[in-house]
């Protein structure tokens, strides 16, 4: 079958490799749609740390966040699977551990990352294989961009969640991404005032475009009371500048991931009594993301700008955008195109 392989920093192509078979427990999903984000793009680039710990290695095969139907399982699964339309949880941990057996498998030790961690192969190829215990069923009224979109969605409403908001609350999400987007439309399902803070223009501009009248650089943020704030960037200084930003007893989500170390001053966390969360997952949100999307409480599809083959996945990783991409941030790769 045909599969994006990475075979070191900005090198790769699209490879003739082995068709997958589903092992005990296992499931083979013929994939429909995946998104490209940022990991993937921190390894084309070189720079993801996981590569420098040891947990990954080149050659590579990318992408967590898809769906797609399965197509045939192994020993011991149920073949009513077969036939199911279907996304996976990007977090597979070994099942046996403390943390495991309290239901925490996205934070094991020795947990694999589909198309991450652990030489676990993504879903950038026509067939992918993976645990059955890590699907997540799609309903009909949630088709394949949708289900592509759960796991960012998933990162997402975990941080809304976890930044306890009420109607009477005032929301800054730092970073208008894929993740920050989704994190906005979660927030504004909850009655809170949702505020957006970016340094493109065009990513603000596309906010606007989903309604969020309420967009800022950093340098023109107004001097509000902000109840919780998400940081949903990448850029180093922001953890500490939401710390600095949010009210006492307050909440802060930290979700982005910066390149480099960021650093909060716990002095500041404590004589603001701010409860401060980290966010690593979507595992323990992705039923409730999909509920969302198929009761239509949000409709992320808008964020998609463009659809494109498996021999795009390179210019993608690259940066490059269809001519005829929309405004949205999140580039989908469907492998059954030509």
């Amino acid at each position: 079958m045909r599969a994006f392989v990475l075979t070191a920093p900005y090198e790769g192509s699209v490879q003739e490799v082995p068709v997958p078979s589903a092992g005990p427990g296992e499931a083979v999903i013929d994939v429909e749609r995946v998104g490209v984000c940022g990991t993937d793009v921190e390894f084309y680039t070189g720079e993801m740390a996981y590569l420098t710990e040891g947990h990954s290695s080149f050659p590579m095969r990318l992408g967590h966040e898809w769906s797609g139907r399965v197509s045939a399982v192994g020993a011991g699964v149920d073949t009513d699977w077969i036939g199911r339309r279907v996304m996976g949880d990007t977090m597979l941990g070994d099942g046996t551990c403390r943390r495991c057996l309290r239901g925490h498998q996205h934070v094991c030790e020795k947990r694999q990352e589909v198309g991450v961690r652990g030489d676990r192969p993504g879903a950038l190829a026509e067939q992918l294989a993976v645990p059955v215990s890590s699907l997540h069923v799609l309903p009909d009224s949630v088709d394949p961009a949708l289900g592509a979109l759960v796991e960012p969605g998933g990162n997402a409403l975990r941080s809304v969640q976890a930044a306890a908001l009420t109607p009477e609350d005032r929301v800054l999400i730092l970073g208008p991404g894929t993740i920050g987007l989704l994190a906005a439309m979660f927030a504004r399902v909850t009655g809170a005032e949702v505020h957006l803070m970016g340094r493109s223009e065009r990513s603000l501009a596309f906010a606007r475009e989903l309604g969020f009248e309420n967009r800022w650089h950093e340098d023109s943020l107004p001097d509000l009371p902000f109840d919780a704030v998400i940081d949903a960037s990448n850029a180093a200084h922001l953890p500490a500048r939401a710390v600095d930003i949010v009210e006492p007893a307050g909440r802060v989500v930290h979700v982005g991931l910066a390149g480099e170390p960021s650093l909060v001053d716990t002095r500041d966390l404590a004589l603001k009594d701010v409860t401060a969360v980290g966010v690593l997952s979507a595992s323990p949100g992705l039923p409730a993301t999909i509920r969302a999307y198929a009761e239509g409480v949000i409709d992320p599809r808008p964020l998609v700008a463009a659809t494109v083959a498996l021999d795009r996945t390179a210019a993608t990783l690259a940066g490059e955008r269809p001519s005829d991409a929309g405004p949205g941030p999140k580039i989908h790769i469907d492998p059954r195109l030509a």
